[in-house]
């Protein structure tokens, strides 16, 4: 039973020899054939011995010896003698029986070199880190397959600098291939190359849709969804905020009106001055010395009470003696924070005195402080309704009526939403959708929907066929635990290796 993956062989003798067991066999005796010309024959040669290591016993590693014959070709003019093997035992050239050999690449293919040299040390099957990556890059990688639909995404291979295209079937979501970069013409050469691909599912690159237009003018394109979402709640924050004045009341919160207040509505009146004498928009950034997107994000607020803020206050050590604060400081409005410090102090304040300072200097001993932010009430409208308390509910009913902007923000978010449910009827309703943004006084949602008529095509897929990138997005995420788990040392030929066999 122990070594009943050597059967084929005769097994002679097993002798303990301490730290290893020592098995010494051979190979019946019988005919062979030639692996010339494929004639069989039985005469003998010569002996020879051949050493190979097999699976550990007891922690202990295991030494098989065998006897192997050297045989004589009968056919004249092939070669004269040839050593006999045995397939699925012993492999030509191996130091290994094939049976280790599978626990190593089983190994190897998951921790690679330095971590899989480890483990098999442990395993009593110790080798070298440089054998495990030779034998994790001779496991063969699969080849054959041609996908109808795929997805293509980019990972980084060094972040901000070098960046890698993997791509998969989106229908069994099994890897296909790995590119060396994220190039147009990369991908084109690629798709040409592999005909029969008719939807290809992608996130909003402009490049990737590029190449796909010119390697593959018929095949359909799909946006995915997760990213359209998600670019709608980057929009749909930037509404929250550019309308706190409007909700902020609603709550009886205080806006920002100290020193950075008066700044930004200085830099408010700086850009739109410079808006009315038709200077435009990088110009503006070059004469204010800001940057591109803060012009544009001062360019899209109407007016200058909407870049204004809801204070978003952090939990602090403070709080819990804010009421004791209150009440001292209505009592003796000058009294010195020195004495308030060493009076919470009594009372088991653990903080110091810079930070009583600034706790009281941003006015939250004085005004109640804000109950929401920003970042919550956009999360909230973003929420699915069934997914939200009883309570919030009413606040949200509030809070999105306390302006027209707010409601009508509420009322295409959860139009949008519907659209994500694939259906054969949402390309109409996705036109209705863009229409009825246009006509309401949304800016940040204007410029989201720019963006989806200039890919109008793929986000119709995506809204209309049930097909995805996840799987894709999925892939990189493994490929970043991969990339971890080698500390960027090793090169992308085993960095792609490891993708395809996962």
């Amino acid at each position: 039973m122990v070594f009943s993956g050597l059967f084929p062989l005769v097994i002679e003798d097993v002798a303990d020899e301490g730290e290893r067991i020592v098995v010494r066999a051979r190979i019946p005796k019988g005919t062979a054939a030639c692996p010339v010309c494929g004639a069989s024959t039985g005469r003998v040669h010569g002996y020879h011995w051949r050493t190979v290591a097999d699976v550990p016993v007891d922690d202990r590693r295991v030494v098989v010896r065998v006897r192997v014959r050297r045989l004589v070709c009968p056919t004249r003019g092939c070669r004269q003698t040839f050593r006999e093997q045995m397939p699925g035992v012993l492999e030509r050239y191996q130091r290994r029986t094939a049976r280790l050999t599978r626990q190593v690449k089983a190994v190897v293919k998951e921790l690679a070199g330095r971590a899989g040299s480890r483990l098999l040390a442990i395993l009593a099957a110790g080798l070298s880190r440089h054998t495990a990556l030779r034998t994790l890059l001779r496991i063969p990688l699969p080849t054959g397959r041609k996908p109808r639909v795929i997805g293509v995404d980019d990972f980084a291979l060094r972040r901000r600098h070098r960046y890698a295209t993997v791509v998969i079937d989106a229908e069994t979501h099994e890897r296909i291939d790995v590119l060396p970069d994220r190039t147009a013409d990369t991908l084109e050469a690629w798709l040409r190359g592999h005909p029969g691909i008719e939807i290809v599912c992608r996130d909003g690159s402009a490049t990737y849709a590029e190449a796909i237009r010119r390697a593959l003018p018929d095949a359909v394109q799909v946006a995915d969804r997760w990213h359209l979402w998600h670019n709608l709640c980057e929009a749909a924050l930037g509404e929250v905020k550019a309308h706190s004045t409007c909700w902020a009341a609603v709550l009886d919160a205080p806006i920002y009106d100290g020193p950075r207040a008066q700044t930004t509505l200085e830099r408010w009146h700086q850009v739109h001055n410079l808006l009315e004498k038709g200077v435009g928009l990088l110009e503006c950034a070059r004469r204010l010395q800001l940057a591109l997107n803060t012009v544009k994000r001062y360019a899209r607020a109407d007016r200058p009470e909407r870049m204004l803020r809801v204070p978003k206050y952090r939990a602090s050590l403070v709080d819990p003696y804010r009421e004791h604060l209150r009440k001292r400081r209505a009592e003796d409005p000058a009294v010195p924070v020195q004495h308030l410090f060493e009076e919470i102090k009594a009372l088991g304040f653990a903080g110091c005195l810079n930070l009583l300072h600034k706790y009281i200097n941003q006015g939250r001993a004085d005004a109640d402080r804000s109950h929401i932010s920003p970042r919550r009430l956009a999360r909230m409208i973003l929420t699915r309704p069934d997914n939200l308390k009883a309570e919030h509910h009413d606040l949200l009913a509030r809070l999105t009526a306390a302006c027209p902007e707010m409601t009508q923000l509420a009322a295409v978010v959860g139009d949008f939403a519907k659209l994500l449910t694939p259906r054969a009827g949402n390309a109409d309703g996705f036109s209705r959708w863009i229409v009825e943004v246009r006509s309401a006084d949304l800016p940040h949602l204007h410029a989201f929907a720019r963006g989806l008529d200039r890919d109008r095509d793929a986000v119709h897929a995506a809204l209309t066929l049930p097909y995805s990138n996840g799987p894709t997005e999925g892939v990189n995420t493994k490929t970043k635990r991969i990339a971890r788990q080698m500390h960027g040392r090793a090169g992308f030929t085993l960095l792609r290796h490891r993708i395809l066999l996962g």
